[in-house]
């Protein structure tokens, strides 16, 4: 009784917080939004007996990803007015696909209901009651085993696609000077040292030979 209480109460939030971070007008109140989203959403994996994706739905989305969304719009000077022409622009369109896609739900559920009948088929990574292994030792060994070279690829995706991420934002300003690595090693001393003979109440000018 107290699981299920606990269930609706995650779902609803979740379902809640989803909504609002369609519909609320402050960038920032959406994210903040999206935080409680995630937060409900290991709440329902706890309920699952998934701690691992729970800790680690919170550390990745929440710890980074939406805190990165949060820096991002508060740092950045984004036309929120331009966003919303173009959302506004596209709104039949989205209305148009969403109205299709709830059709087709609607159709699925007035023919099977709620049991699809998929509950028995879906693999779980629990271990066995009485069997000493938890949830994490269990996921690490179907992902590290069945799954290894699954796992290794979407590691390689990741470091493509954050190599890419880095080259596509890294820009070069002109006029900016910037340090040469090179030009220091090969400095000598007759290039890092010059010596002037000053006459007796003279000044030194400063010399711009050699800089970069």
């Amino acid at each position: 009784m107290i699981k299920a209480v606990f269930f609706y109460l995650f779902a609803i939030l979740s379902v809640s917080s989803g909504a609002m971070v369609i519909i609320a007008r402050n960038p920032v109140h959406a994210v903040l939004f999206l935080i409680l989203a995630f937060f409900n959403g290991a709440g329902l994996f706890i309920l699952l007996g998934a701690e691992f994706l729970a800790m680690l739905l919170i550390i990745v989305y929440v710890g980074a990803v939406a805190v990165l969304f949060l820096f991002v719009v508060m740092m950045l000077d984004v036309d929120f007015a331009e966003l919303k022409a173009g959302f506004i622009k596209n709104a039949p369109v989205g209305a148009l696909i969403g109205g299709v896609v709830l059709i087709e739900l609607a159709a699925l559920f007035l023919v099977y209901g709620f049991d699809l009948g998929v509950a028995g088929n879906v693999q779980t990574a629990m271990p066995s009651t009485g069997s000493g292994i938890d949830n994490t030792t269990a996921l690490g060994r179907v992902i590290y085993t069945k799954y290894v070279y699954f796992f290794q690829a979407s590691g390689l995706i990741l470091l493509v696609a954050m190599i890419g991420a880095i080259v596509l934002t890294l820009r070069h300003k002109e006029g900016v000077k910037r340090q040469s690595v090179a030009a220091q090693v090969a400095r000598s001393p007759k290039t890092a040292i010059e010596v002037v003979e000053v006459a007796p109440g003279n000044t030194i000018l400063p010399s711009t030979e050699g800089q970069n």
